[in-house]
């Protein structure tokens, strides 16, 4: 699960404090930070973020489209995540030997490949004879396009001109393309990237859509872990769009449309969706010259609204188990604020207590002294623009039961709602939580990401600015009050991976006054 705060992003291990004292966290330093930050947008609405560092002749850069599976609508699931894999596929000049001659047969594939589906929707009432007469054409033309294709053609430009961490991802939230180069070779990524947003080309569509498959098939469908989280989210979330997979279900993504799919890109890649953050060894009125000359021409868009769809209040307990041939898991999720609202800070401070490291509570009562799992902790999910889930995973320890674990996360709940956290445990937290923080922000792509991140997610970068002082004021008092307001058993949903012919099972009511 991926979660936004920054206390997260990295492991605990701690820092001298030397370093803390001098990165982070005074105001002046906050108030440093503003001032070598350089912002810019372009009339075309894009984003630029630049932060000047000198430490090495390079430059990471992340460029995040404010999109992601939140933005999908029914039938057309998985297509953020799909579009990411296909701008990969290059654009008019990259990944062609000769595009004039591609184009006609990008056109028969995709004439073809809408007949097949088309003939597929039918089931059981199908032409089989039609449906291996397409079925076999459309291989032998996508077999004589492949030969007008370069594959891996960004890759091989990035390495090739000594760039490394090129990737991509995306997440309910947004997608985001990174890499990192030697600032030299900074026009190089803007020639490339400028490109790939105004003139990709959906080569190969159906082939990828084939990988896509295979791919939920490996990371949902055959992972005990993946499919009980899939149904744990969707069970969590009854209105909101949240309760749809990043990866999409299985049956949208079979007839994914190439049509919908340009439909989709045309909304929302383009540049007035888009955050550029640049951090390393570069000159910013230079950088922001050279965005202007290579992204300033294209044009904006006319985003869609946003969604107006909120999850309505959870007035009971919701349950979901899984049998799987698998060990036992158990996933407890409450639903909570996201940022900026101030209990969002709160939710830092107790995911610090309960699971920040082997000192943490959890790993201490569940792991250490009950034994009763081998793993225990918390995380956000399963994205930040809307409201979430705080959720709780634990894992048993043989011979005991999903149940047990279950009980001991009650358990832990109630102390933090009825036993103030003491002074000296909140402060190691919030020291935790700092020299995670700086560390974060000591690489040039972990500040990118940072910048690009709240700029997209929480309407401006400056979040980072405030989040080590918000966190700091947070109280015993603020703690207890946020679990008894949101850790509670109408506002939870639990989700059980149990093993075929196990009598572990779901919980039993014992719990019903907690």
């Amino acid at each position: 699960m991926k979660s936004h705060t920054l206390s997260r992003a990295f492991n605990s291990a701690m820092i001298p404090l030397l370093l803390i004292t001098f990165l982070w966290p005074s105001p002046a330093h906050s108030f440093d930070l503003e001032k070598r930050v350089k912002e810019r947008t372009l009339a075309n609405g894009m984003k630029v973020i630049v932060m000047e560092r000198h430490t090495s002749p390079t430059v990471s850069i992340f460029m995040r489209y404010k999109v992601g599976s939140v933005d999908e609508v029914t039938g057309n699931t998985g297509i953020a995540h799909f579009l990411e894999h296909l701008l990969f596929k290059g654009t008019k000049r990259l990944g062609t030997k000769d595009f004039e001659k591609e184009k006609p047969l990008l056109a028969i594939i995709e004439e073809l490949g809408e007949a097949l589906d088309q003939e597929e929707l039918k089931g059981a009432k199908k032409d089989q004879e039609k449906t291996a007469q397409l079925n076999a054409r459309l291989q032998e033309v996508q077999k004589e396009h492949k030969t007008l294709v370069e594959s891996e053609v960004y890759s091989r430009y990035y390495q090739n001109q000594g760039g490394v961490g090129f990737n991509a991802a995306t997440s309910n939230d947004d997608t985001v393309y990174m890499i990192s180069l030697p600032s030299n070779k900074l026009e190089l990524w803007a020639n490339l990237e400028s490109d790939r947003m105004e003139n990709p080309v959906l080569r190969e569509f159906y082939a990828e859509r084939n990988v896509i498959l295979e791919e939920r098939r490996f990371r949902v469908d055959n992972s005990p872990e993946g499919e009980l989280y899939e149904q744990f989210i969707a069970t969590a979330f009854t209105a909101h769009p949240y309760q749809v997979p990043i990866i999409g279900w299985a049956t949208d993504i079979r007839f994914l449309s190439k049509k919908a799919v340009e439909k989709f890109l045309k909304s929302y890649y383009s540049p007035n969706n888009a955050v550029v953050a640049m951090v390393g060894d570069i000159d910013p009125e230079k950088t922001f010259r050279l965005i202007e000359n290579y992204f300033g021409g294209i044009p904006s868009q006319q985003l869609p609204p946003p969604s107006s769809t909120r999850e309505p209040e959870q007035k009971g307990e919701k349950k979901v188990e899984v049998e799987l041939e698998a060990e036992p898991q158990v996933l407890i999720g409450y639903h909570r604020p996201t940022l900026p609202h101030k209990d969002d800070y709160v939710f830092d401070v107790i995911h610090g207590v309960l699971s920040a490291g082997r000192t943490s509570r959890l790993f201490k009562a569940l792991v250490q002294e009950k034994e009763v799992a081998v793993s225990a902790d918390t995380s956000d999910a399963p994205g930040a623009r809307f409201e979430n889930l705080f959720v709780f995973g634990g894992t048993p320890r043989y011979p005991h039961t999903v149940k047990e674990v279950e009980d001991a996360f009650y358990e832990e709940i109630e102390k933090l709602k009825n036993e103030p956290v003491s002074g000296q445990e909140l402060q190691k937290v919030v020291n935790q939580m700092e020299a995670e923080f700086i560390r974060g922000l000591g690489s040039n792509s972990g500040m990118a990401h940072r910048l690009s991140y709240f700029e997209t997610v929480a309407g401006d970068w400056r979040y980072l600015l405030n989040h080590t002082q918000e966190i700091r004021k947070v109280t015993p008092e603020d703690i207890m009050r946020v679990a008894r307001k949101y850790l509670v058993k109408s506002n939870r949903t639990v989700g059980v991976l149990v093993k075929k012919n196990s009598n572990q099972g779901a919980p039993v009511e014992k719990n019903a006054d907690l």
